[in-house]
């Protein structure tokens, strides 16, 4: 790992010695006051990517992970040390087909402690063992024999099944791509004991994915322009039922910028998902009580082990704002 040094005006780069703010914050009913406080800002932190995405907090480390996926880097940031490349170079490295190149996407920090990693170029989904080497080894590469279309975010329950998304957005034609091998764009669950199913093919961008406190619901995100909404699923054995809309941003999306992509479930059951206008605050009846108005396209959002700061990957900054206390 080296420090970063701004060399250039678009090398990514950590704030020193100053506070930089953007945004604001819209209320919509008085229970968004129960998680955002009056005086708080949305802090950029860090800034120059080209577009950055899965942020996972590693309490091992104290600090966040977070990749950028066009340049292929993975980055890591600290209160005390600012931005470091954590790893480079990592998430297209020509095993397979693919004429994009992206790097990597979504993170996740499985029961054991491994870095758990969506490999966009690589359309694979790999584990880092060893956090001092760039070696990483495979967690499923396939489906029915077939290429995934890019594995672009992730999130396990208590039983270590892994469920993750499958969108085309690393192809670089998309759906028309020759290499696209999967005729759908799924939702999977990889089983603890290493059962690899699809839950979900009807969804036409399927990308952030999350599951509820009490692990009975699966929340996924459909970054359509056509069809923005989230879903949600009963989460069973044999798979998932009774699929609702839990969330219709279509309103929402033709007065603001960006589309649903990477969310989180808070402790309480509230829902951050990025989306149009920003991050959206949803509570469990689906009520939209508010939103955090980043200005930029919002990605993805993590929280740190503390549930002190929501961390936001906003289009070329990683950005930050305080969190009421549970």
């Amino acid at each position: 790992m080296k420090k970063l040094i701004l060399l250039f005006l678009f090398t990514p780069y950590i704030l020193l010695g100053q506070n930089e703010f953007i945004g604001s914050i819209e209320r919509l009913t008085p229970e968004m006051d129960n998680f955002i406080s009056k005086d708080s800002k949305i802090e950029i932190i860090a800034k120059g990517f080209s577009w950055s995405e899965g942020p996972v907090w590693s309490k091992k480390l104290n600090a966040l992970l977070f990749s950028d996926v066009p340049n292929n880097v993975i980055y890591k940031w600290d209160e005390k040390n600012g931005l470091d490349v954590f790893i480079d170079k990592i998430g297209y490295s020509g095993i397979v087909p693919n004429l994009n190149k992206s790097g990597t996407n979504g993170l996740i920090i499985d029961h054991d402690g491994n870095l758990i990693i969506c490999m966009h170029g690589d359309r694979r989904i790999v584990k880092l063992t060893n956090w001092k080497s760039n070696k990483v080894f495979p967690v499923i590469t396939s489906f029915n024999n077939k290429l995934f279309n890019s594995p672009n975010d992730l999130v396990y329950n208590s039983k270590k099944d892994l469920f993750f998304t499958d969108p085309p957005y690393g192809l670089k034609e998309g759906d028309n791509d020759k290499l696209k091998e999967l005729e759908f764009n799924g939702v999977f669950r990889l089983s603890n004991n290493g059962k690899l199913e699809v839950l979900i093919k009807n969804l036409t961008r399927p990308n952030g994915i999350a599951i509820s406190v009490d692990e009975k619901t699966l929340y996924v995100a459909n970054s359509d322009s056509k069809n923005p909404v989230i879903m949600k699923y009963q989460i069973t054995d044999e798979g998932v039922n009774n699929p609702e809309v839990f969330f219709n941003g279509t309103e929402l999306s033709e007065k603001e910028i960006g589309l649903f992509d990477g969310l989180k479930v808070h402790p309480t059951g509230m829902v951050f998902a990025t989306g149009p206008g920003g991050v959206l605050l949803i509570n469990q009846d689906g009520i939209h009580i508010g939103t955090i108005k980043t200005e930029v396209r919002s990605a993805n959002c993590a929280f740190d082990n503390k549930f002190e700061y929501l961390y936001m990957t906003s289009h070329q900054y990683l950005t930050r704002i305080k969190i009421m206390d549970l």
